[in-house]
């Protein structure tokens, strides 16, 4: 099979920012000419956006550009884009021969000049300075978000000014950027027109917006903007908030405002104040449990989801028994669980690794299995609760309705599957009639029965 000149194929690796920033260089190539082809192995260019936060990430965007470099035909080029890119330029251009090109998560615009370059047959992969995080994070003129079914993500900031000890993103992306609210609310006009019924707003941390530009209490400040100019989208979504940057006004916002969904992701990390400390993470966690106590009785039926990370260095036996009662005390809605892996270039590299893999294994696994009892109990608290459910696939042979409620964000929790008739894209009433460790069972009702 040929490759067609012009043409480009992107493979997207990691988190929903990435898939935003994909989504940009695409809009920027198909302006200039590019024409997105529908396989890699139709393709004059190849672009693996990679993703190099965490070890079992970095592994998987290797192996798709290993095996990307192995199939390469004649004239084909392959690129590595993104934080694989930025973070381990030298290393990865050794452990992938086949690589013809490299940009990294801060001059995602240079895909342009990349092309020429690779066009002239000049020899050797082309090897830009990386920029200044100042200088560039977004794509100006090109939009910040991509779109999924009738779901979207639209990131608001990139880069991170937090110094938490096992974390490399501020290497990797640089400090925080925000975008201008101009191009947000551009962004969301744009989504609106097309008929979207969620737009998830992203960022490392979407508390933070507007920090570098000198805006205090910057999300809400956006928030009280956006959600006028675009009334048909129903649900506004905030993803990775920081624990204790969720201000009276955002909650203001979230009991006042329908759109703005009770759904709060916020990581936590762990629960032992020890362990905090030596991640340089907020320690205090009485002040979380009573942040999270206030949170929850201004806003009904707010949900919860937040991550730990088990087999810190630090972490101890008695620490880890600190962070399961932590978990049952706090009864979280979802909960995601890592283990640990020592990142060169943070702080906590130089704590070493001193946990062995299976502890942290089995400490992963008897937290999960905790979660796993307390969210079948939540979810079973549902049953005959009506819930507005955003339909993502219809299967008519059966009558059968697959799709979310507000308490699941995308990709990352759980589903809704009802019986009844409609069509994707459309936001219904359910009644919930079974409910099982991720997913509900409903039936759609008639807005007239729509009272729980």
């Amino acid at each position: 099979m040929k490759i067609d000149p012009g043409t480009f194929y992107i493979t997207t690796m990691g988190c929903a920012k990435n898939l935003v920033d994909s989504s940009s260089m695409e809009s920027l190539l198909n302006i200039q000419g590019f024409i997105s082809a529908a396989a890699p192995s139709r393709a004059e260019f190849i672009i693996v956006n990679t993703c190099g936060f965490i070890h079992d990430a970095r592994t998987e965007s290797l192996s798709v550009l290993i095996d990307l470099a192995r199939r390469k035909k004649r004239g084909q080029k392959l690129i590595a884009a993104g934080c694989l890119s930025q973070r381990y330029q030298e290393a990865l251009l050794a452990q992938v021969p086949g690589i013809d090109g490299m940009i990294g998560t801060r001059d995602l615009a240079d895909i342009i000049p990349l092309f020429t370059h690779l066009n002239q047959n000049t020899a050797g992969p082309l090897r830009p300075a990386i920029p200044e995080h100042e200088s560039l994070h977004f794509i100006d003129g090109l939009p910040g978000y991509t779109i999924q079914g009738r779901s979207s993500y639209l990131k608001i900031a990139d880069g991170c000014r937090r110094s938490c000890a096992f974390c490399a993103i501020p290497g990797i992306k640089g400090g925080l950027v925000s975008r201008s609210k101009e191009d947000i609310l551009k962004d969301a006009l744009a989504l609106q027109k097309t008929g979207i019924q969620e737009i998830n707003l992203i960022a490392q941390d979407v508390t933070d917006y507007g920090q570098d530009l000198g805006i205090k209490d910057g999300l809400p400040d956006l928030i009280e903007t956006l959600l006028p100019v675009i009334p048909d989208v129903p649900w506004v979504r905030l993803l990775y908030t920081f624990p204790g940057y969720v201000s009276d006004r955002l909650i203001d916002l979230m009991v006042n405002s329908p759109q703005l969904l009770p759904y709060l992701d916020m990581p936590l990390q762990h629960a032992d104040p020890v362990v905090l400390h030596a991640m340089r993470r907020p320690s205090d966690v009485d002040w979380v449990r009573q942040t999270i106590a206030k949170i929850r009785a201004r806003i009904p039926g707010l949900v919860i989801r937040t991550t730990f990370i088990v087999g810190f260095p630090t972490e101890t036996e008695a620490s880890f028994q600190t962070l399961l009662q932590f978990l049952r005390e706090m009864q979280f809605d979802h909960v995601g669980v890592f283990t640990y892996s020592p990142e060169e270039d943070t702080p906590a590299a130089s704590l070493g690794d001193p946990i062995p893999q299976s502890v942290k294994e089995a400490r992963r696994e008897e937290l999960m299995k905790l979660q796993a009892g307390i969210s079948l109990r939540k979810n079973q608290g549902l049953k005959n609760h009506v819930l507005p459910m955003l339909v993502e696939g219809v299967d008519k042979d059966n009558n059968i309705l697959i799709g979310r409620t507000y308490r699941d964000a995308p990709e990352i929790d759980g589903l809704m599957i009802a019986e009844g008739k409609g069509k994707i894209g459309d936001m219904l009433s359910v009644r919930v009639k079974a409910a099982m460790l991720h997913d509900l069972f409903g039936e759609i009702i008639p807005p007239s029965d729509s009272a729980n």
